[in-house]
């Protein structure tokens, strides 16, 4: 028989993240510090709306884009937290999730053989959708000594005639690392002089914790006409079952990514869309009581961390820390493996996120303190261990 699948299909490697899922799922009794979702339940008001929608039987599609209340409510929240303005008609696209966002965003965009810039270690799904997009990966290694940033020269040794995207990944899932306005400075001048766009995936921007809000790309000058801003509900709003996400950006491409999305999905989840009304009108303080709880967490995960004398520079964004293993003898997919079954504690390698992870692992800290301590025991004992 002829082969059922496409080839380019079949040489996309599973998410390296889900092995270690799988694993743990097996073992009842293990801690698992590998996911990348809040411990915290979706904020009440938030729940309550959603099922006030069921209640009122407002389960019919809404507009393509997604509904005009909500679509009006993100481009408040971008001008009151970043004074970014777009046209909640023209330029709000509401997606299943900002994954969805990503996806269309490069499918929209790539043509074949256009080259898209990846800073690495780096969330999963960025090199796969630009293959499907027919676009051609490069990969640009980040170092822990720029505390993960991508610095101006990196930047620009990783551009050729082909490049057209860069992803921005920050703040960074796996690393924490953030970029701030000295960073977006440096590289901007650069973005416009080889006239590339940018896809800004800022789905942690409300997690930061350098004593300043998170700043965009898209804010500095002349950029905002050259980036697809991605962000969503599921991390700020502890919303991940929700499903739902954004794109903002130039009405040109926006309209095309809107194309796709009705071809594709028709519109986002009507439910979420009213719940996420009420998270975007009403959510400013749910957002900072959760990012207070983080931030604890991650000063008392990284002091704890560097008690065992594990390496691990000081993440800036999102949930995770990323120590430096290297120093055990052992790849971050082995170092895994053993802690999980030596200790039962699952974490993520960080080759899972690129060739450039190898050496470190992700730990997240979107879990609660007492789960977190119970954990670190049984990392320290197997860090004296080997």
């Amino acid at each position: 028989m002829r082969d059922p699948l496409s080839g380019t299909i079949r040489n996309i490697a599973p998410s390296g993240i889900r092995k270690f899922f799988d694993l743990v799922a097996e073992m009842p009794d293990a801690i698992s510090l590998g996911v990348g979702e809040p411990d915290f339940d979706t904020p009440w008001h938030v729940r309550d709306e959603g099922i006030y929608a069921l209640e009122k039987g407002r389960t019919f599609y809404t507009a393509n884009a997604g509904l005009k209340e909500l679509r009006q409510e993100i481009a408040a929240y971008l001008k009151r937290r970043q004074n970014l303005t777009y046209d909640p008609i023209k330029e709000v696209l509401v997606t299943v999730g900002g994954s969805e966002a990503i996806d269309l965003a490069m499918r929209a965009m790539l043509d074949a053989g256009d080259e898209v810039l990846i800073p690495e270690p780096s969330y999963v799904s960025y090199v796969p959708c630009a293959i499907l997009a027919g676009g051609r990966p490069v990969s640009i290694p980040l170092q822990e000594k720029n505390s993960f940033r991508l610095t101006p020269e990196e930047l620009e040794a990783h551009i050729t005639d082909k490049t057209k995207l860069l992803v921005l990944p920050f703040p960074n899932n796996p690393t924490g690392a953030i970029l701030e306005q000295k960073d977006l400075e440096a590289i901007a001048p650069i973005i416009q002089a080889h006239d590339l766009y940018v896809l800004s995936d800022e789905i942690y921007g409300e997690l930061t914790y350098s004593g300043g809000r998170h700043i965009s790309i898209a804010e500095q000058p002349g950029m905002q006409e050259r980036t697809i801003l991605i962000n969503g509900f599921s991390k700020a709003y502890a919303m991940t079952g929700w499903r739902l996400g954004y794109a903002c950006g130039p009405a040109e491409i926006l309209s095309q990514m809107t194309k796709i999305h009705q071809f594709a999905i028709m519109c986002a989840p009507t439910t979420s869309q009213y719940a996420a009304v009420e998270a975007m009108k009403n959510g400013d303080q749910d957002v900072a009581q959760m990012r207070e709880s983080y931030n604890q967490r991650r000063r008392f995960l990284l002091h704890e961390l560097r008690e065992m004398k594990l390496p691990v520079f000081e993440p800036l964004g999102a949930f995770y820390v990323f120590p430096n293993i290297s120093g055990f003898g052992m790849g971050s997919t082995e170092f895994c493996e053993k802690l999980l079954q030596e200790e039962k504690v699952a974490v993520v390698p960080g080759n899972a996120f690129g060739d450039s992870g190898e050496g470190f692992v992700r730990i997240s800290y979107a879990y609660s303190l007492e789960a977190l301590k119970k954990a670190l025991e049984r990392i320290r004992r197997f860090l004296e261990k080997h």
